[in-house]
């Protein structure tokens, strides 16, 4: 083969290449976490990156603060909007404070969903919710209940921060449906910011200020493991149960030690799966409306209510009859 010959194919050859490692990526969606290293979210990233796989032509850049804060969010994002990646799924630390930087990035071009953790309507163009609000307000009390010899006892809740939309939407959820738990009476809330030392010490407190608690719900996978150990601290196993939402990997500890009977949790490697496909799908020109039905591959199709909100599925319950089955997986 002539010299010439040779470098028409070698740039022929080199085009192909680039243009398929483009094609093998056409598609930047960046999944925003309330912070790096938390066991719920590096799940979530797994099953994003399932779906990448599933889909083709995506990439998923996995991000977030180190702190939970709105602030460090912000300046993820900003970063991301530089960067002018086709899609941002973020979980929020406060609703309201990340809307005018995801207003800026939708300015840009760029697709902003929520998910787990809401943004404003305004920031966003559609939110994917674990599960129903309702379910797992009703969830959590079901789970403080069934604790409790007859259902009856005081409770406290363990939160993340004050200003996290989905712990404050489900700690309303509870207030407005315990009456449906007679014997249930909700004494307190306490916020450990989802951080564990926080969230041990909040838990220290609130046997020392409430010893008539006698269940702690925690609908935080941070809060319920150190409140478990807190409990399991203070020699007050069988007299303090903790419940909530949970992974199985940092629970199974706790059910097996007694100081938990039972918690619930959605699969996270669903959530950012669902996450990574309603991402792209409004990426390829899908429109998120009240009444849509948006595909999300292996987990069927979301259907979008008021405020462009849907469903993914219902909490799940694991004890000591599953949690080291689940324990292995999340």
């Amino acid at each position: 083969m002539s010299p010439l010959r040779k470098l028409v194919v070698s740039t022929a050859l080199a085009s192909v290449l680039m243009a398929g490692a483009a094609q093998a990526a056409n598609v930047r969606i960046a999944l925003v976490v309330k912070s790096l290293g938390n066991g719920f979210f590096d799940a979530a990233h797994k099953g994003a990156d399932e779906a990448a796989k599933a889909i083709g032509g995506v990439e998923i850049i996995y991000t977030g603060p180190t702190t939970t804060t709105a602030e460090g969010q912000i300046d993820v994002i900003n970063a991301l909007i530089s960067q002018k990646v086709d899609a941002i799924a973020i979980s929020a630390n406060d609703k309201d404070a990340v809307v005018p930087v995801l207003k800026k990035a939708m300015q840009r071009g760029i697709k902003v969903i929520s998910w787990d953790s809401a943004v404003a309507p305004a920031g966003r163009m559609l939110h994917l919710n674990p599960s129903s609000n309702e379910l797992i307000g009703n969830m959590c009390l079901k789970l403080a209940a069934d604790a409790l010899p007859g259902g009856k006892g005081d409770a406290a809740i363990l939160s993340a921060t004050a200003t996290s939309t989905n712990q404050n939407t489900w700690i309303a959820e509870m207030k407005k449906q315990v009456s449906k738990y007679p014997g249930l009476n909700i004494v307190t809330t306490v916020y450990g910011d989802d951080l564990s030392d926080k969230s041990y010490r909040e838990t220290q407190g609130l046997l020392q200020t409430h010893p008539e608690v006698k269940v702690i719900i925690a609908p935080t996978s941070v809060g319920i493991v150190a409140a478990a150990q807190a409990v399991k601290d203070a020699g007050k196993i069988g007299q303090v149960f903790v419940t909530g939402l949970g992974l199985p990997s940092e629970m199974a500890g706790a059910v097996h030690s007694g100081a938990t009977k039972s918690f619930a949790i959605w699969n996270p490697i669903d959530l950012g799966y669902s996450a990574a496909y309603l991402a792209d799908d409004l990426v390829k020109g899908t429109k998120a409306e009240p009444g849509a039905e948006m595909p999300i591959g292996r987990m069927g199709k979301l259907k979008l209510e008021a405020n462009d909100e849907g469903a993914m599925a219902d909490p799940f319950v694991y004890d000591k009859s599953n949690v080291d089955e689940f324990a292995k997986i999340f």
